[in-house]
């Protein structure tokens, strides 16, 4: 995923572990060099600004021009301030202590969300929890067919009131469909659309209103790069998201959208999809990504 970025990276590391002491001229050159990386791995440039200016102020901090091995100084500190940028540690999901837990899937069409509702429905069963799927899109043809078919893949019950349905009431009687068929989850597979448009997020707002989910994911697809970033703002003006799902990251994409996302919405990044199964969801740990960013290993 990050594989161009880590071999840049890697030569500027290089450079500086060549460099028997840093001087304030060679540090400043290392940066820039860290800088254009970033750029063209497609980390947002606001989001690239900030990240040098924490690096900086973390080397001037460390003294890290006088210490013995400055080059392995800088790597600390580049990784660490990675892993900070990335939300630090995972964040599991919200559970509500009386069920069902809600879990909204928002985003636009054909990042991945249907089959990330199927995924989460797999993950969360290893926990020991039933889902109930949700058909809220009823524009997008044979959506509902879709779902059906990935719920019984997941081994999850689904639940629609059909294509011709309104989705807010599809979303509340699935509240009591859930309890009859004693699921303790709850996940909305709601309607998405080719760009971000007044009727679907107010259509969102609407469910997110009613329903009070302990979860709202954005689910983005890795590949899109920027583009992912501005529609993620958008979503999280309009609607308290809680944490971002990234599918494809097993893509041969820039990556830098993943790092953008975190710092645009404020929210983690709770999963990522690294293949077509179904069982191929796993959540987002910040440490390992950094380390592999860095070429670290685990």
């Amino acid at each position: 995923m990050f594989e161009s970025l880590a071999k840049r990276l890697e030569s500027v590391f290089k450079t500086i572990r060549g460099q028997g002491r840093l001087t304030e001229a060679n540090m400043k050159e290392a940066l820039q060099q860290i800088r254009n990386a970033l750029l063209e791995a497609d980390v947002n440039i606001q989001v690239v600004k900030k990240f040098i200016a924490d690096v900086q102020e973390a080397a001037l901090g460390q003294e890290v021009l006088a210490s013995v091995h400055p080059g392995q100084q800088i790597v600390k500190i580049v990784h660490d301030e990675l892993v900070k940028l990335m939300g630090e540690k995972n964040a599991p999901l919200a559970r509500s202590p009386k069920p069902p837990t809600v879990i909204m899937m928002v985003g636009l069409q054909g990042q991945g969300k249907t089959t990330s509702a199927g995924k989460l429905a797999v993950h969360l069963k290893k926990a020991g929890h039933k889902s109930l799927l949700v058909g809220a899109d009823v524009y997008r043809p044979a959506a509902i067919r879709q779902l059906e078919i990935v719920a019984q893949q997941a081994g999850a019950e689904m639940f629609s009131l059909g294509e011709h349905a309104d989705p807010v009431e599809t979303c509340l009687m699935a509240m009591g469909e859930a309890s009859l068929r004693g699921c303790d989850t709850v996940i909305l597979d709601t309607a998405g659309r080719l760009h971000v448009d007044e009727d679907m997020m107010l259509e969102a707002r609407q469910i997110a209103e009613q329903l009070n989910p302990h979860e709202i994911l954005f689910v983005a697809n890795a590949m899109t790069g920027q583009d992912a970033v501005n529609s993620a703002r958008q979503f999280n003006e309009a609607l308290p998201l809680t944490g971002v799902v990234l599918t494809q990251m097993d893509g041969d994409a820039r990556g830098g959208a993943a790092i953008s996302l975190i710092e645009v919405t404020g929210c983690p990044i709770k999963f990522v999809g690294v293949g077509e199964k179904l069982d191929a969801l796993e959540p987002f740990h910040p440490e390992r990504m950094a380390g592999q960013i860095l070429g670290m290993g685990d």
